[in-house]
């Protein structure tokens, strides 16, 4: 019995181990999964990654096999219900282990399909266009054309901002011109503002009359005493 459990130890060591060496190779191949330019052909590497998940889960299969027939081998007092739990959670972590390398193959494949696609498609072109030189230059032609199409679209568009702007620019001007006429209006409508108005100009007219007249009786005192 000490021996049936040292087996039982010894192949649920065996089985955790291959298990983080499953991660560890997931990680490396899972890369080639969320490539954005995929080779259209497996490199060695790839190969060599699939290859060893391939071979660490068929190993595992059989630890979990052997694990099986040591529990089965067991009398039923003996064998616990923490080596049947044990058992069920080695069958479950690699079945979901063989489904994600399943579902990494498929988006691998995928992902190779569609580059492969793109490809020939470019590959069609380049020869369609190298068989047909006259059709190539008039390609190119329409697509210098489009492209100045577009040039004169965004040409165009910048004009009419600019010709929306000066409007709005006049409209303001027209505005401003018919607030200044009202205040005008207002303004001599109101009794005796014209009155103020022609006194204060009148005021200013003088004051300036009297300071120009100082200034120049200045100015002709420093040239008489020189």
């Amino acid at each position: 019995m000490s021996s049936t459990g040292g087996g039982w130890a010894q192949l649920r060591q065996q089985a955790r181990a291959l298990e983080t060496q499953t991660e560890t190779l997931f990680h490396t191949y899972s890369q080639y999964a969320s490539m954005t330019n995929i080779p259209i052909k497996p490199s060695e590497e790839e190969k060599r990654s699939e290859s060893q998940l391939q071979e660490v889960l068929e190993k595992r299969e059989a630890l979990v096999a052997q694990l099986s027939r040591l529990l089965d081998s067991e009398s039923a007092h003996s064998s616990s219900a923490v080596k049947q739990n044990n058992l069920a959670r080695h069958r479950e972590i690699l079945q979901d282990h063989r489904r994600e390398l399943s579902r990494l193959k498929s988006t691998i494949d995928d992902s190779r399909n569609k580059a492969n696609l793109l490809g020939n498609v470019r590959a069609d072109i380049d020869a369609y266009r190298a068989s047909n030189p006259e059709q190539a230059e008039a390609e190119y032609m329409l697509d210098e054309r489009s492209q100045i199409d577009n040039s004169h679209n965004v040409a165009d568009s910048v004009l009419s901002q600019a010709y929306a702007v000066r409007e709005n620019f006049s409209l303001q001007r027209e505005s401003l011109a018919s607030i200044q006429r009202r205040i005008v209006g207002a303004a001599s409508q109101v009794p005796g503002i014209n009155s103020l108005i022609g006194r204060i100009g009148a005021k200013k007219r003088r004051d300036g009359i009297i300071l120009g007249s100082f200034i120049a009786f200045c100015f002709l005192m420093l040239l008489w005493f020189r």
